[in-house]
């Protein structure tokens, strides 16, 4: 790659040296670094795009500011990055000084120091206690370590599972991020406090179910014991997790204990819109990170990062939050990265999720823990507000009124999975769009495609809608067949796939002519009760050969249809 010269050029705490001639001083430096603090954080020049995607593929990058890369190294990537002969420099680790421990529970909750583990876990079953009627304390997993992935959940009639929207927020994936987690315990005090007082913080408990995780990667915020020394960016293991999330690109990946957990906990809940925090830049992040092209709701994704920044600009000091677009940027706009949390909720689980970097400095210093408080609290209420708005629609079966698991697509806008399903049990969905005028498709096995037009969308209100969808007379045999069903075929403009379970999940889908020409070559999300649907209205009339495979299993499944002349 690069011709590699190393200048170090910042010193270290318990490391003395001024300078190391030979190229194996240094590499032993980085060596050593990681084995008394779990990581060691360099800089580099940006290498040119090409090389900066193999960085990005095998390092953890950190941060891209001014044409200069930050990466974290761990016991896992060191080696790798020496291989490479890249110039880089050291960055000083963070003054341990800021990170000042609360002296006791009551101190913890004053939100202006850093609690320890225990205390951490006794902040959230005091939640519980002093709201029992608000707040549910849940686990979503546990480190590799075996601390507890804690989430609370907080809602008017909190034990019950409501037809409302779901809603997440989640920080310090990164350990050594630390201004979220007390972010996110300030909030949730500040939700059960407000509740009877502010009509705001009424509306947003009574209409959702709020969940917020402080802290995601314990291992890293708490490597050493019950306070927070050393933490590192990786989980316990040395992984960075917000690069170890499900990801078509990354096949055989080994997906980290914490995110094991962490994906079963999204699959069960499917939130309508979420966020994951964290510092190292002041900026809002949406998707995506993997793609150069931009999402199909790209401009709802940049209005409401554009208005949570905005928000904050009202409440802070000058030049906060003002990185990149005046503090929003697109993931891939900034710099690209595989096997992101936001990307995975986005793509696989047809989510909302956005990143939000709150701050320069990866370690918030306790002194200013109530000053990213007060330039934030605002954003975070709007941000949970925008579950309550959009399309909030209910499906159901014309002849019975029992609710239908349908998918609900706009022709011409949606791609990339950026289509939301009913659920199966209630018939409910929430489709978030930018205000407009909106055509909504519906479909679902064993019914009659259903479609609404001219649905009107305001800015920051609800539209409610009603689809009754009209059950087959004669419907096509979708039971566990063991081969895909197509239909129509011969297709006009869509075809239609009941797939076998084992293709069940995301897949490649490739078209072929007779002739041996690809004509279509992407990856989709399938379900097990809705058929797949193709667009084959750009094909002309003729016979092609659809293969279909699941690129977990690698089962494969071809099958020949039929378009018709146009």
């Amino acid at each position: 790659m690069i011709k590699r010269l190393k200048i170090i050029l910042l010193l270290l705490p318990l490391i003395t040296f001024r300078c190391f001639p030979q190229i194996t001083a240094g590499d032993d430096l980085l060596r050593e670094v990681i084995r008394q603090y779990g990581q060691v954080r360099i800089t580099l020049p940006f290498p040119g795009t090409e090389n900066f995607s193999e960085l990005s593929r095998n390092v953890s990058v950190s941060s891209f500011k001014e044409k200069t890369v930050e990466i974290v190294l761990s016991q896992l990537t060191v080696e790798w990055f020496i291989s490479q002969n890249i110039d880089y420099q050291i960055v000083e680790r963070a003054d341990s000084k800021s990170i000042i421990t609360s002296s006791d529970l009551k101190n913890a909750m004053e939100w202006d120091s850093y609690p320890t583990y225990t205390q951490y876990d006794s902040i959230l079953k005091s939640f519980t206690e002093l709201y029992p009627d608000l707040c549910n304390l849940d686990t979503i997993g546990t480190s590799i370590s075996g601390k507890l992935v804690l989430v609370l959940k907080i809602s008017d009639n909190v034990s019950a599972d409501e037809d409302e929207p779901e809603t997440f927020y989640t920080s310090s994936i990164h350990g050594d991020e630390t201004g979220g987690f007390i972010l996110m315990l300030h909030l949730a005090d500040y939700l059960l406090k407000n509740y009877n007082s502010d009509n705001r913080v009424r509306n947003l408990v009574d209409n959702l179910e709020i969940w917020i995780n402080p802290l995601a990667n314990p291992d890293g915020t708490y490597p050493t014991g019950n306070t927070i020394s050393n933490p590192t960016r990786g989980n316990a293991n040395g992984y960075d997790l917000n690069r170890n999330f499900p990801d078509p690109e990354l096949p055989g990946m080994v997906i980290q204990k914490e995110n094991v957990d962490m994906v079963r906990f999204l699959r069960e809940h499917r939130f309508t819109i979420s966020s994951n925090f964290h510092s190292g830049a002041e900026v809002v992040n949406y998707p995506w990170d993997s793609r150069w092209w931009l999402h199909a709701d790209d401009d709802w994704f940049y209005s409401i990062s554009r208005k949570y920044a905005d928000t904050v600009h009202n409440h802070s000091v000058a030049g906060y939050m003002t990185f990149l677009d005046n503090g929003v940027t697109n993931g891939y706009d900034w710099y690209t990265i595989n096997g992101g949390r936001q990307d995975f909720v986005t793509y696989e689980l047809q989510g909302r999720e956005v990143t939000i970097e709150l701050d320069d400095a990866y370690i918030t210093p306790a002194a200013q823990l109530n000053s990213l408080w007060e330039y934030n609290w605002r954003s975070l209420i709007g941000y949970l507000e925008n579950a309550l708005y959009g399309v909030h629609g209910l499906v159901k079966d014309a002849d019975t009124g029992e609710p239908v698991h349908a998918r609900v697509f706009i022709t011409g806008h949606d791609r990339d999975n950026s289509h939301v399903y009913s659920d199966s049990i209630t018939g409910r969905f929430v489709r978030l769009l930018e205000p407009g005028t909106w055509n909504l498709d519906f479909s679902a096995e064993g019914y009659v495609d259903s479609h609404v037009r001219d649905i009107i969308v305001n800015q920051d209100h609800a539209t409610d809608l009603t689809v009754e969808m009209i059950p087959f007379i004669n419907p096509v045999d979708t039971t566990d067949t063991p081969v895909p069903v197509l239909y129509p075929n011969p297709a006009n403009d869509f075809l239609k796939v009941v797939l076998p379970q084992t293709l069940f999940g995301t897949v490649s889908i490739r078209i072929y002519n007779t002739k041996g020409i690809k004509m279509k070559d992407y990856i989709a999300q399938t379900t097990g009760d809705i058929p797949l649907q193709i667009d084959v209205k750009d094909l002309t009339g003729g016979v092609y050969i659809l293969i279909v495979r699941n690129i977990v299993t690698n089962k494969t499944e071809k099958c020949r249809f039929v378009v018709a002349l146009k």
